[in-house]
Formats: C-alpha cells, sequence, structure tokens
C-alpha cells in the first residue's frame, strides 16, 4: 500500500508545535537560528578579545539555562550583549596591537557577573509587587517605538557591513526574499540558511574560483585551525584570573550600572518576543522568570570569561520570518552551538563568511525587529490622535535613534554610561507616569486580535497559505 507524503500547512499565526515537521527539519530550523545569532554574537568578543569558542559554549549553555527557568515557553536565544562592551573596554583596554588585556578582562568579567546579578534583585521585587504593576509602566505606546528603536538602531550595523560588498550583499538579501515569498514547504520556513549558503557559495564560485579579487574568501584561518579544542582556559575566568581586590571592586563599581539599560533592553526584547508570537510572555511565565533566566546566563558565561548574554533580536526576526515559533527549536540551536564551540575549524569556517552576506541577511531581520514594533502598536489599537501618545512615542524615537552614543556621566568616582534604547526607554517611562493611560491593561498589552494559530496536516504537502 503506497504511502502518502503529508504537508504542513501553516495558519497564519504560525507553527507552535515543530514536530509535526519532523526531526530533520526541526534540526535545519536550528541550525537557521545559531547561523542568525553567530555574526552578532562573536563580534563581541572580536572586540573585547573574549574567546569565540567560550562565547558559543555559553552562549548555548545560557539559552538551555534560560529555557529551563521560563518553563521551556520563550522561544529566545541568547547571545552576547553589546550592551557591555564599553564595560569590558574601561576595565580591560585592548592592548596597542589590538589584541584582549588577558590580565584585566577576568576583572571586567567579575563586574559583569555581579551585574547579573542585579537582575535577581529585580526579579524578586516583580514577583513581590506583581507584573502588572512593574508592566503599567510600560504600556504598547511605550513597548512599540522601543521595539521599533531595536530594529532601527541596528540598521546602521547592516548597511555598514553590506558596504564591504554591496554586489553579494544583494545577493543573500534576494534570496532570502526570493525563498521567502516563492518556496515551499520547508524551503518557505528556512530563508535565512539557504540565503547564507547561497550567497556564500556565489562568493566562492565568483570570488576563490572566478578570480574576482574583492569576492574571493580567505580559508587560511580554517585550514590552520584546530577540529577540537578546549572552549575554557581556566586562567580567562575569574576564578582562575582575579587576585586583586581592589582591582575587582574598581570593576565592579564601573560595571554594575550598565544592567539599568540591559534589563530596560530585555523587557523590549520579551515584548518583541510577545508579540510576534501572539503570547502574553510578560505574564507566563512571568517577566520575573525571564529577568531571572538572563541574569543567571549573564553571570554564568561571566564567571567563566565569556561575553554576557542578551535576548538576541536577530533571533526574533528569524521568528517573524520562518513563523515557526516552538522553543524547542531554538534549544536545538543552542545544542548546535555547544557542539561548534569544541571545534576550531568550525567556528573559523563561520568567521570566513563574508560580512557582505551578513548585511545582506541583516536587512531583513532587523527590518522585521521594527515591523513588529509597529504591529504591536496597531493590534494594541494605540490612538495616536492622542497628543499624549504621539509625544510618548516621539520622544522615544527621537531620543534612541539620536543619541547614538547614549549618556556618560559621573557619580563620584565612578564613570556610568547608559546607551541610547535605555535613555529612550528611561523618557518614555518617565512621560508615561507624567501622562498616564487609564484603560491600559496589561493583561491585553500583547494579545494580538487573531486566534491561537493551528498546525494542518494537508496530504498535500508544501502548499502554504
Amino acid at each position: 500500500m503506497a504511502k502518502t507524503k503529508s504537508k504542513i500547512k501553516i495558519g497564519k499565526d504560525g507553527i507552535y508545535d515543530a514536530r509535526q515537521l519532523g526531526t530533520p527539519k526541526m534540526l535545519l530550523l536550528g541550525f537557521q537560528h545559531m547561523f542568525a545569532m553567530f555574526g552578532a554574537t562573536v563580534t563581541v568578543p572580536l572586540l573585547t578579545g573574549l574567546s569565540i569558542s567560550t562565547t558559543l559554549l555559553f552562549a548555548g549553555l545560557g539559552t538551555l539555562l534560560f529555557h529551563c527557568l521560563t518553563k521551556f515557553k520563550v522561544p529566545a536565544f541568547l547571545g552576547s550583549s553589546f550592551a557591555f562592551i564599553g564595560g569590558y573596554l574601561a576595565v580591560a583596554p585592548l592592548n596597542e596591537d589590538g589584541s584582549g588585556n588577558k590580565e584585566m578582562l577576568p576583572y571586567a568579567c567579575l563586574g559583569v557577573a555581579c551585574a547579573g546579578l542585579v537582575y535577581l534583585i529585580v526579579a524578586a521585587f516583580i514577583k513581590a509587587v506583581g507584573v502588572n504593576r512593574v508592566m503599567k509602566l510600560f504600556p504598547p505606546v511605550v513597548t512599540g517605538p522601543i521595539i521599533m528603536a531595536i530594529g532601527l538602531g541596528l540598521a546602521p550595523s547592516a548597511v555598514n557591513n553590506c558596504s564591504s560588498n554591496w554586489w553579494l550583499a544583494i545577493v543573500a538579501l534576494a534570496l532570502v526574499i526570493i525563498f521567502n515569498i516563492f518556496g515551499k514547504g520547508m524551503i518557505k520556513i528556512i530563508p535565512i540558511l539557504l540565503g547564507i549558503i547561497g550567497a556564500y557559495l556565489v562568493a566562492v564560485l565568483v570570488g576563490n574560483v572566478g578570480g574576482v579579487e574583492n569576492f574571493a574568501i580567505d580559508f587560511s584561518a580554517v585550514k590552520a585551525a584546530p577540529w577540537i579544542g578546549n572552549p575554557v582556559e581556566w586562567s580567562s575566568t575569574v576564578f582562575g584570573g582575579v587576585s586583586d581586590k581592589s582591582k575587582a571592586i574598581s570593576a565592579i563599581i564601573a560595571i554594575v550600572p550598565i544592567a539599568i539599560a540591559t534589563m530596560m533592553e530585555h523587557i523590549g526584547d520579551i515584548s518583541a518576543i510577545s508579540a510576534t508570537c501572539n503570547k502574553n510572555f510578560i505574564n507566563d511565565p512571568g517577566l520575573n522568570r525571564t529577568l531571572l533566566g538572563d541574569g543567571l546566563a549573564t553571570t554564568l558565561a561571566s564567571l567563566f570569561g565569556a561575553p554576557a548574554n542578551t535576548t538576541y533580536g536577530e533571533n526574533t526576526g528569524v521568528l517573524a520570518l520562518s513563523k515557526v515559533y516552538d522553543p524547542r527549536v531554538i534549544r536545538i540551536a543552542a545544542y548546535f552551538a555547544i557542539f561548534f564551540s569544541l571545534s576550531p575549524k568550525f567556528a573559523a569556517l563561520i568567521e570566513s563568511i563574508p560580512m557582505a552576506v551578513v548585511g545582506g541577511i541583516s536587512f531583513v531581520l532587523y527590518g522585521m525587529i521594527s515591523a513588529i514594533g509597529v504591529r504591536n502598536v496597531v493590534e494594541a489599537k494605540v490612538d495616536f490622535s492622542k497628543a499624549r501618545n504621539t509625544i510618548i512615542a516621539a520622544v522615544i524615537l527621537v531620543v534612541a535613534l539620536g543619541l547614538s552614543g547614549g549618556i556618560t556621566f559621573t557619580v563620584g568616582s565612578v564613570t556610568i554610561t547608559l546607551s541610547s534604547l535605555a535613555c529612550a526607554s528611561i523618557a518614555g517611562i518617565v512621560l508615561n507616569i507624567i501622562f498616564p493611560e487609564k484603560d491600559f491593561d496589561p493583561d491585553k498589552a500583547f494579545q494580538s486580535d487573531t486566534v491561537s494559530a493551528q498546525v494542518n496536516v494537508k496530504s498535500d504537502y508544501g502548499k502554504n497559505k
């Protein structure tokens, strides 16, 4: 008796149980998420001198820890946080040759680990007073523009990456668009992965085979890298590298205040994921749990010499594009990150991907984040005929995009830098307190008007709605 090949039809709200796609397809989706986070995640160690392999290992472990603490409900990937780069460089400035300051980096990591513990204090406060009281400070008129600002703030990075080779960037962008709009079945679901692989192959064929210099890829680092390696060096950890108490205290004082900014960004990211998945993750599993997971993941990573972790906007963009919202897929990406952290050769291979390809892919992902912010205010029916709503949104966007370098100020002997996004969040919160919205219901903040997604198994696999 002949077997009928079943096909999966993606409902307009997406797929919440990826198991219906089958294990091979889930693995591909996980691989796609790993590629999406890789470019930005490895940039932080490149800028600070931390280890790429250690970074990958604790991005994976931190993501798994986050999922455990959030009851396996939130499809978030935790990658390297850019917000702490200024803190790392202030405590452990790079050497003259651009290499990392191996002596001072453990002290910077200690400061970041303590910043992660601040999340726990705030999480306990939210648990005590109730998430609704806290979220009254973050209605859609505040969170929506913040989400927009996250994507728009990343836009210059995408353009900068594209500028290294616009032709290759356009190839990557075109492939993603073609696969996502005209693709069927799995092709439609993994456009990011296919776009990266396709553009990479074009670069190899045109540059390395065809001889066009600005397309060529240097494989020397890939050839030189060993297949297997130890991702953690003891002397780079807090346990093996911190011995001077005065330096440790100075690092903690300098870096801990940055947690104010990163917690603001965390709320924006969780709001974005909630809006993307049509689920209120702020209430269930709760903002206190997501903060706890993010903070503990940051502390764990920092103690072992990896960068601070944060929920990743790139992966939120992938969620929006693929419409597969199952947290299992994110955990598969985490397993891949852990596995490949043990292989320096693989890390070198991924690093060989031209930045123009990353830029072309980022064009879509960063734009998707901003679009999610727009959708957030539309579905919440934010009334922009009200002056208070218009003013709050306007101030948030101008501060977030105008203060590109953030604000730096000194309190006593401590220099504190707030990112532009943190400043925008604070401005929005303050204006919302001064001009409160009496009708705002936190329970409905992230509820879409659409019904929960349903996955229909059909006999004609690949015909997507």
